[in-house]
């Protein structure tokens, strides 16, 4: 699957990068392109090895014109579970979850009024739910246009398919001669060796895969033993009827002489590492495939192996992590199950995805903290798997266990917007897990936040009560505190007891907490605490309490909870009539949390940033921060919304931007914030500039000359230089972070067309 919600990704375009050429499929690549003039839904059926994805991807890259608002790859090869896609797509598409809203729900009304291509690559195994899935949006949203790939059509209306033969003979000569040249650099082939290039991909069938496979035999043999060899060996399984294997028997069989070639460690490493279900780096090969006659440290050797043979294929952008075709898993799969070996990889498999949930919980308050949200997002395809054979392998203590991991990744499905995928693997391992017992009660907890910050108030009190009780029983003492104190807060919000005696509540158990030094406790108690309090009318309190929640975060290093206690307080002091300082603490704020990819939270600060800078009368800045905002949170869904007075500000705010601007002016440039990418928003706020880049005719932009070119922020960065200050100094001067204060001095450096920071120029102040 793709992993994506804007942060550091390309519009328009979000497409792996090919690494190794593209050959033949020009009238494939024509018919697809033309296909798309009368239909919107357009199918590439082919068998596997075939090529499809390359081709799909090749023809969706030529799309970037016609489609204005991108084109969006979903990989759907390791998901088994077709509930799951609607909240796939949403990930894909950097949708965060909508408050009250089913993921398809939201998926349609984001794709209403935007024009851009979805490509669902790999659909066989769940065609009834591509085909449901492409149906909707096609009925709902008529400026989506969808391009599958499948090994059977999805059977909907209007869909025009496309087969994807075998290559053409010219084509797979070329196919095998390039990668042939790559494995053996030089003129190992020549003209002379035509005659025998032709009977091998004549035998393949023109099947890329067969022949990427075959070409990596060139290492070991010439070309005139590896031909014999292949039709000896074509011969014995025919019976020497030269057509009498199918397309896809000529691959499997190709794959079957692959595997016959490599070495026995080869073999085993290869039918362990199907297990995988997406990619993987080589410490998780170590973990997961070790053992037997494979030592501990010996994996590395057959990796590269497998490798080398294009068993294996290393992708990611700097080739750190690893991944098998679908059809050589499957083939890997079959092995593994042949071995009688299957169960005890699949256990050293969850043990692994175990032990990174349990390492994500213990790292989560430290400064290794977005390297963990990096490695969980990577691995979820594997995470689901896991999950699912937790849930199903009905051995003893494994549904507790994947309940367990579940809940330990709610900040994972918090920061990626996917609460109703967290929601649904909770939920899945409470059915399973009836008894009381801590990952229950953990489970129970974690669905009563989520119903928190899906503003269902209701819910979330039955959940804690659950919680709470189950946790007195079992003696999780962490999670019947937190769930008392949710309650107290829940009931003064719902009108089952007073303010006064609900906050009494959530002080008591904050208290306590707080003199454990836990620092889960004290990042929800400090950052949820004080929303509520400012709902319920102590604004004081809640600058107070975000104060202190910011004091103990500060020195762990983490991101996630400490940038939402500062959105938090930044909002909270826009609200207190503080226009100082709110916007300095909203900008830092999404500086951390763009590190995580939080969209919520990023949509949070652009919110406060948006009334500030129509305070600052700079409406179209205001314009399209509010929009960004506005698609990353349903505001009258979120909690912080049952604040009235925010409420207010943001209607009046939204008047105040149409008003200036027009009601044209004000709707588009609200469009444009919508499709900006955290990234974008953030480079954006970083330079202070009015229009986002990239995007043409704002009033008031940032494009002037000389110093009078340099923003208000800069400006003030430019008289600190001035002054003898480094960049770390000007950061901790500016509430700002260091990379920012970096990016500030590149940006006046460029303006004003001098070499270095002694040349920068006097600057009035700002």
């Amino acid at each position: 699957m793709g992993f994506g919600f804007g942060f550091g990704q390309r519009r328009g375009g979000h497409l792996p990068v090919e690494l190794t050429s593209f050959v033949g499929r020009t009238e494939e690549l024509a018919l697809a392109r033309d296909a798309f003039e009368g239909a919107r839904l357009v199918t590439l059926v082919g068998p596997g090895g075939v090529g499809k994805s390359r081709t799909a991807l090749r023809v969706a890259a030529g799309f970037g014109e016609r489609f204005p608002d991108g084109v969006w790859l979903a990989e759907l090869s390791a998901l088994r579970d077709p509930e799951l896609i609607p909240a796939t797509l949403a990930a894909v598409l950097e949708l965060p979850e909508q408050s009250g809203m089913e993921p398809l729900d939201a998926v349609v009304a984001h794709l209403q009024g935007r024009r851009l291509l979805i490509v669902l690559d790999t659909c066989e195994h769940l065609v009834d739910a591509c085909a449901m899935l492409s149906d909707i949006l096609l009925r709902e949203a008529e400026g989506v246009s969808v391009l599958a790939t499948s090994r059977q059509p999805l059977d909907v209306p209007g869909e025009h398919c496309l087969q994807i033969a075998p290559l053409a003979r010219e084509d797979a000569l070329e196919l095998f001669v390039q990668r042939a040249r790559v494995v053996v650099p030089g003129p190992a082939l020549g003209d002379g060796d035509r005659e025998q290039l032709l009977a091998l991909v004549d035998r393949l069938d023109g099947i890329p895969l067969a022949l990427e496979l075959a070409a990596v035999r060139l290492r070991a043999v010439p070309l005139a033993e590896l031909v014999a060899r292949l039709d000896r060996r074509f011969e014995v399984l025919t019976g020497g009827r030269r057509t009498a294997l199918t397309r896809h028997q000529t691959l499997r069989t190709a794959i079957g002489w692959s595997h016959e070639l490599c070495t026995p460690e080869e073999r085993l490493l290869w039918a362990r590492l199907s297990v995988f279900a997406g990619s993987f780096e080589l410490a998780a090969a170590e973990r997961v495939c070790a053992g037997g006659e494979l030592r501990a440290g010996g994996v590395l050797e057959p990796l590269i192996g497998l490798v080398d043979k294009s068993v294996v294929q290393r992708v990611g952008e700097d080739g750190g992590r690893y991944r098998l075709l679908d059809t050589i898993r499957e083939y890997g799969a079959d092995w593994l199950e042949e071995s009688g070996g299957g169960a005890a990889v699949r256990e050293g498999h969850f043990a692994y995805l175990r032990d990174l949930g349990a390492r994500f919980e213990d790292g989560f308050f430290t400064p290794r903290q977005v390297e963990l949200h990096h490695e969980v997002r990577a691995g979820i395809a594997d995470l689901r798997a896991g999950l699912e054979y937790a849930y199903e392998s009905g051995v003893p203590g494994r549904a507790e266990e994947g309940l367990r991991l579940a809940a330990r990744l709610w900040p994972h499905w918090r920061a990626c917007g996917a609460l109703s995928e967290g929601r649904y693997w909770i939920e899945k391992g409470l059915e399973r897990v009836p008894g009381d017992c801590s990952a229950r009660a953990w489970g129970l907890l974690v669905t009563g936040m989520f119903a928190v910050w899906d503003a269902d108030p209701t819910l979330a009190l039955r959940q804690m009560r659950q919680a709470e009780a189950v946790a007195a029983r079992v003696g999780e003492e962490l999670v019947e505190r937190l769930a008392r104190g949710y309650v107290g807060g829940l009931s003064a919000l719902c009108g089952d007891v007073s303010v006064a005696e609900g906050l009494a509540v959530v002080e008591e158990e904050r208290r306590i907490l707080v003199g454990q030094d836990n620092l889960l406790g004290i990042a929800i108690h400090h950052y949820e605490g004080a929303l509520v309090r400012a709902v319920l009318g102590d604004v004081p309190g809640a600058l107070e309490l975000c104060e202190l929640g910011l004091a103990r975060l500060e020195e762990t290093g983490e991101r996630q909870m400490h940038a939402s206690t500062l959105g938090a307080y930044g909002l909270i002091s826009w609200l207190a009539g503080d226009r100082t300082e709110s916007p300095v603490r909203l900008r830092r704020a999404l500086e951390e949390v763009v590190e995580i990819g939080e969209v919520l939270v990023a949509g949070l600060c652009c919110l406060g940033l948006s009334w500030s800078a129509a305070y600052e009368k700079r409406y179209v800045r205001a314009a399209w921060l509010l929009g960004y905002a506005e698609n990353a949170r349903r505001l009258r869904s979120d909690p912080i919304a049952l604040l009235p007075r925010l409420l207010e500000q943001q209607e009046a705010a939204g008047r105040e931007i149409r008003a200036a601007l027009g009601g044209a002016q004000f709707d588009r440039w609200r469009g444009v914030g919508a499709r900006l990418s955290g990234r974008e928003v953030l480079d954006a706020v970083r330079g202070d500039v009015d229009t986002p880049g990239g995007v043409p005719g704002a009033r008031g932009g940032a494009r002037r000359g000389g110093a009078d070119a340099l923003t208000r922020r800069e400006r003030e960065v430019a008289v600190l230089v001035a002054q003898g200050l480094s960049n770390r100094e000007i950061a901790e001067r500016l509430v700002i972070s260091k990379r920012t204060a970096d990016a500030h001095v590149e940006h006046i450096l460029a303006k004003l067309g001098v070499g270095s920071r002694g040349e920068i120029p006097a600057v009035p102040d700002a």
